[in-house]
């Protein structure tokens, strides 16, 4: 019977399998052709299968179709001399205001651009107007403006407090953040720098800022290179305050055992010992809801990914029972267009407006796109050393969304780029699916779970999706047959037992008729053996001949 079930479930698997190839392939080999990528998806068994994309690519931007060489034109009200680069070098950072600009950190440039929706320059800051508090921190040649030395991060928002747009800087070579206010295309005004703390709080002999957030209450977190402690903290007059949503130390048998010989052994050997310290997160966002999303480089099942509260705790905490994975789902993927072995390695998140959690692989190139409830909705992009592939990247360093679209900002030498990405009809059909999912709108995101399987068969939360819609409808038996495809066993249990209750009303009466028939027989057959009046008489055998 186990082996039965075994291949049950086993050709279970295989049809879903197929239901997604031939759709994927037969729907989507112009997407294909133009994308350097298979796209894939997984089951409810954490198995890859092909899928049809979600985004595909608008187009490249590179420092010449955004107006770079404006900056060298004299004339210009852009101009800033006769040989600023019209390219971008090694961007690290890329922020999206209000849906309305694009910041970016052009690190190797020194300086901070600003476009405008279509992506074109409207601004650019090689320092901020006023005097810093840092000797080492280089200035104009007017001695108006300390310059930018790498900066790497930056946040745009405009304060609570004074009205003014505000830009925060990670101003990671001069050991500083800025916050300046935008006073023109070319002017930024300095209004603070957080600077290394000196509280003994602080053990770091350095301090070079890579990331920058703020929330709502001004209150400004930092990622610093080798500090493990979570985000340095900081109150909006520069103090310092604390660490923010420190990562935990994976807990492996190595540190298990370590910390097993710890209590027995000596101080001289307990010296000796390798630290099991947190590993440091690379980036965060920050939501609509003033909650804290980091990502963690080192490829670890402990807080690759963190919803932090304002309290610092993880709100997808795996240790409660629950399962939050990101990212591809084994250590090692191999990339059949590039035929090269990569592992996971998460550089940047992006949470949308609508929650939509964007989370980037520097290692694969690959967009991981959640929703709020963390299913993973689609995959897209790769990396790849060829220049002029469409969709794909050498150096990802940055995600963040723009409108409706992704944008992932490359800082690569042979690159230099940013790629736009826009939603396929597929994406957008995922999209309203999803948004109605989330909200419990089961039966009206049944329409859109239709589309996606018409593109994908073997999309799961498809079925799933079309699965609650007949539950919700009152159609048990085929909410029973989606997730029985999509191996979603809780949800079938469910079905099954309002089928169960479903059939036992729908069929009391001919039950309960059948039950009073057998009792009656039985009582009489009770009745005539106590009188000894028997209704079948039994043929003895005869004995064998002996």
């Amino acid at each position: 019977m186990n082996g039965f079930k075994e291949f049950k479930g086993t050709l279970r698997r295989l049809t879903c399998l197929a239901l997604a190839g031939c759709t994927a392939l037969s729907l989507s080999l112009t997407a294909f052709a133009d994308e350097p990528y298979e796209s894939y998806n997984y089951d409810n068994w954490d198995e890859a299968i092909p899928s049809q994309v979600g985004y595909t690519v608008e187009r490249t931007v590179t420092g010449e179709d955004m107006g770079l060489e404006r900056l060298s034109t004299q004339g210009d009200s852009l101009y800033y001399s006769d040989d600023a680069s019209a390219s971008l070098s090694e961007a690290k950072d890329i922020y999206a205001f209000n849906d309305e600009e694009l910041w970016i950190a052009d690190t190797g440039n020194n300086r901070i651009l600003r476009l405008n929706s279509d992506l074109e320059v409207t601004g650019r800051y090689y320092g901020v107007i006023g005097e810093s508090q840092l000797d080492t921190v280089a200035t104009s040649e007017d001695g108006t403006e300390s310059l930018f030395n790498e900066p790497q991060g930056l946040f745009v928002m405009t304060s609570p407090t004074t009205g003014l747009q505000t830009v925060y800087i990670a101003d990671y070579s001069n050991s500083r953040v800025v916050r300046a206010y935008v006073k023109s295309d070319t002017e930024l005004v300095l209004e603070q720098e957080f600077v290394q703390p000196t509280e003994a709080l602080y053990t770091s002999q350095t301090f070079n800022p890579t990331k920058v957030l703020v929330d709502y209450a001004e209150n400004v977190y930092a990622v610093v290179k080798s500090v493990n402690t979570g985000s340095v903290q900081f109150s909006s007059d520069g103090s310092f305050t604390g660490f923010f949503g420190a990562n935990r130390v994976e807990v492996t048998a190595s540190v298990i055992a370590q910390n097993l010989w710890r209590k027995i052994a000596s101080n001289e050997q307990i010296s000796g010992m390798s630290r099991n310290v947190p590993v440091e997160y690379a980036n965060f966002d920050i939501d609509d809801d003033g909650f804290i999303y980091t990502v963690t480089e080192v490829s670890t099942d402990t807080d690759a990914v963190k919803k932090v509260n304002p309290a610092g705790y993880n709100i997808w905490d795996n240790s409660v029972g629950d399962e939050y994975t990101f990212g591809d789902n084994t250590t090692a993927v191999y990339d059949t267009a590039t035929k090269t072995t990569y592992s996971t390695k998460l550089t940047d998140i992006a949470v949308d407006s609508d929650g939509l959690i964007n989370v980037l692989d520097y290692e694969t190139g690959r967009i991981f796109q959640y929703d709020r409830l963390c299913n993973l909705i689609c995959i897209f992009g790769t990396k790849t050393s060829a220049a002029d592939q469409r969709g794909s990247f050498s150096s990802p360093n940055a995600v963040d969304t723009l409108q409706d679209k992704v944008l992932v900002i490359d800082g690569s030498q042979t690159r230099n780029d940013l790629t736009v990405f826009v939603k396929t009809k597929f994406g957008e059909s995922l999209h309203e699916a999803f948004a109605l999912f989330d909200e419990g709108l089961y039966v009206e995101a049944a329409s859109y779970w239709e589309e996606v399987i018409k593109c994908d068969g073997g999309y799961t939360y498809a079925h799933i999706g079309l699965g609650k819609a007949d539950l919700k409808n009152g159609d048990y038996a085929s909410a029973m047959e989606r997730f029985e495809i999509a191996n979603d066993k809780d949800d079938y249990d469910k079905a099954f037992e309002y089928y169960r209750e479903e059939w036992l009303q729908n069929n009391f009466t001919g039950i309960a008729v059948v039950v009073i028939i057998i009792v009656v027989l039985l009582f009489a057959r009770w009745i005539l053996k106590r009188r000894g009046i028997k209704i079948f008489k039994r043929k003895k055998k005869k004995k064998e001949a002996q």
